[in-house]
């Protein structure tokens, strides 16, 4: 087993593409513990070696906050809560215990993890890692917390990398470390030194929003602080999936999969994946009845079965930190399995989706908003499942992803007319038989017309040039090799091809 694993790191050193980096990337997670956060942070811990995990904190957003225990009214700056609560001294608050939890069924399960790949950090390290942070009330930032004060610290150290504060509830917190950074330096022949190093490091990756602190502050006072912001695409991991994708893929989020799969005779850890019928109710929120099917057989995102999906809503802003071969890390706009994020046409720092970055949906031949996330489904989920796996298999009896690297330079260049050759490898760890698929992925090149690519099932394929690609024009073509293995498991390596006068 240590020798497939040495043998695919070695293989993967290989393979990297040449505008990646060779450091994991860093993050934070904020999470307002929504259910679905919880079933995001199971999933997130299984794929805690893909990235170094520096923070989780407590935080509050305008569907969770725990009151500030002096009965204070408080009412929702934003329209929707505020219309549905009114005046409330706490609202749905699940406590600061639930990640501790989490973290003690990981610990189970992490001897088993281990074995399958390195790189996945220790249950004592995750606890050292949980801090509590602004939670009295949605949108609070008034005051420095342990939290705000471990992401200020993080902010100002010594490495430069980039670290991704992953916003799975309010933005609170996270203004409230810049906050404290603003009053600490703002009149200081150091500010400018400051706001610029902060500004360099700091991504926000943030699912809606779900308080007003980044329209009010960040936005305000840190402009140059770039923020991913997935206000559609999440929708297929989230409570209305069966709306967001088609019935043809349900498979993948009903019941029969999930508790096969996922759920259950997979260790602790993913026992406790909230889903539907499943029985269980969180402590705090009165509003989680999912577990009990006699109480939401209307309820207002369908019909649903035992154990079927609830929600990942959360679930995009680690995957983009997956490195799976699509280089989408440093480049959003690529697209990945955390979605495709353009560019804002009014904020240079900002990069969202919507409908500009709407992909084709081949199966209703529509331009879809979530086809984006969709696209990649099928392939999460088996990762999923495989990780699940994990932690319950020894190494020969599960499967791992195979590895895939070019022959030839991610980036190419090429003359109108010009025949493209396209030449890739996989490497499988369990030897499995692999299968290969070269795709246009059109929406993520500048070049909007189709290409024809001949023998796109094998590991070497081509295409030409088309007459009226443009100077500078780019062709986004995948490479997918998929393993014969169960779950079926798939990575990738991305060519981008430029019309060279």
């Amino acid at each position: 087993m240590m020798k497939n694993i040495l043998l695919l790191l070695l293989f993967g050193l290989m393979s990297v593409p040449h505008s990646a980096s060779s450091q994991k990337p860093r993050t934070i997670i904020t999470t307002d513990g929504e259910i679905d956060d919880v079933d995001s942070f199971i999933r997130m811990l299984l794929y805690s070696n893909e990235f170094d995990l520096e923070g989780l904190v407590y935080s509050s957003s305008m569907w969770h906050y725990k009151g500030d225990d002096k009965g204070t009214k408080f009412i929702s700056e934003m329209d929707m809560t505020q219309k549905m609560y009114g005046e409330k001294t706490s609202l749905r608050w699940p406590g600061v215990q639930w990640m501790q939890d989490l973290i003690a069924a990981y610990e189970q399960i992490y001897p088993q993890l281990n074995r399958h790949a390195l790189g996945f950090p220790t249950a004592s390290a995750l606890r050292t890692l949980i801090k509590i942070g602004n939670i009295d009330f949605e949108g609070e930032m008034n005051h420095d917390t342990e939290g705000s004060d471990f992401i200020k610290k993080k902010l100002l150290d010594d490495n430069l990398q980039p670290i991704y504060l992953q916003v799975w509830g309010g933005t609170n917190t996270i203004a409230r470390a810049l906050q404290s950074i603003e009053n600490q330096y703002k009149n200081t022949p150091e500010w400018s030194k400051i706001y610029k190093k902060v500004c360099d490091k700091t991504i926000l990756y943030a699912i809606l929003d779900q308080d007003a602190t980044y329209r009010k502050y960040i936005a305000i006072h840190w402009k140059d602080v770039k923020i991913y912001y997935n206000s559609h695409q999440f929708w297929c991991l989230a409570y209305p999936w069966k709306q967001a994708i088609l019935p043809e893929l349900h498979y993948l989020l009903e019941g029969k999969f999930m508790s096969e799969k996922i759920i259950h005779n997979h260790g602790a850890l993913t026992k406790m994946y909230y889903s539907y019928g499943d029985g269980q109710q969180q402590v705090g929120d009165e509003e989680h009845i999912h577990g009990d099917l006699s109480k939401i057989k209307k309820g207002q995102w369908g019909s649903f079965n035992q154990y079927d999906f609830l929600s990942e809503g959360d679930s995009p802003a680690f995957l983009h930190l997956v490195d799976v071969g699509l280089d989408n890390l440093a480049n959003p706009h690529f697209g990945g399995w955390g979605g495709r994020l353009k560019v804002s046409k009014t904020n240079p720092n900002r990069w969202e989706d919507g409908d500009d970055v709407a992909d084709f949906n081949p199966s209703t031949k529509k331009i879809d908003l979530a086809y984006p996330q969709i696209r990649w489904l099928a392939a999460l989920q088996n990762d999923f499942a495989a990780r699940a796996d994990w932690c319950v298999k020894d190494y020969s009896h599960a499967n791992h992803p195979p590895s895939v690297k070019l022959y030839h330079s991610n980036h190419l260049k090429a003359k109108i007319n010009q025949k493209v050759k396209l030449s890739g490898y996989g490497m499988d760890p369990d030897n499995h038989p692999l299968t290969y698929r070269w795709w246009q992925y059109q929406e993520a090149g500048t070049y909007k017309g189709r290409v024809d690519i001949q023998k796109n099932n094998q590991a070497k394929a081509s295409f030409k040039m088309p007459k009226d690609i443009k100077a500078g024009e780019t062709i986004h073509i995948i490479l997918e090799v998929t393993d014969s293995g169960i779950p079926q498991l798939t990575r990738y390596q991305r060519v981008i091809i430029e019309q060279q006068e």
